[in-house]
């Protein structure tokens, strides 16, 4: 097939046309002039589809760049965010590349995560979860919460404390279980926090009295 016209486009991208102005796709400045593309060139399928996943790959490593510049995030996860725009090719190279350049770290990651999840009174059961979510391999997600022990205990009053409290003065006990027993937390803590709580609000009605 023979390169009929190159337009550059807004994005500073060149778009490439057939013999008969047909689109066949766009590659980005580097692919353009790496593969010194030019008008009249011909090139078979093979060649075509090369160019293409250069510039796929090439896309995807400035998208991993942006979304790096927001958040930070593990490898899997990157991974299947850019899986959902590019082949799982362009996707692992722009992965690959990112770790090359120390820009991912699945251990930093997992305990800033497991930090802020304490932070916000998850079970060890939810942290798990999310982690997993994320892309870690439960290697990993094991190790670091062996590493920094999250109080689950605490959490769970704390849980109560922030949220359940009405509740549980009103007499629902069961309600607030079953509400801690879905957020993951195991039915011997919750219980063993519901009466902390609960002796807490006795002594509060007592001063109050």
């Amino acid at each position: 097939m023979m390169i009929g016209s190159i337009r550059e486009t807004r994005r500073g991208r060149y778009a490439l046309f057939d013999e008969e102005e047909r689109f066949l796709f766009s590659v980005d400045d580097e692919t353009f002039v790496k593969n010194h593309i030019r008008e009249g060139m011909t090139l078979d399928a093979a060649a075509l589809a090369e160019l293409q996943r250069q510039s796929d790959t090439r896309r995807a490593k400035e998208k991993a760049l942006g979304y790096l510049s927001l958040r930070d995030y593990s490898s899997g996860e990157l991974y299947q965010k850019l899986c959902r725009v590019f082949d799982e090719h362009s996707a692992a190279a722009a992965v690959a590349e990112m770790n090359r350049l120390d820009l991912l770290d699945d251990e930093r990651f997992a305990r800033s995560r497991v930090a802020w999840l304490v932070g916000q009174n998850k079970s060890v059961r939810e942290i798990r979860y999310q982690l997993e979510q994320k892309g870690l391999d439960r290697e990993m997600i094991e190790r670091v919460l062996t590493e920094l022990e999250p109080n689950e205990f605490e959490a769970c009053c704390a849980l109560i404390r922030k949220s359940y409290l009405r509740k549980l003065a009103n007499g629902e006990r069961e309600k607030v279980l079953a509400a801690l027993a879905r957020r993951g937390f195991a039915y011997g803590t919750a219980r063993e926090a519901l009466e902390c709580c609960f002796e807490e609000l006795e002594r509060e009605r007592e001063d109050f009295e």
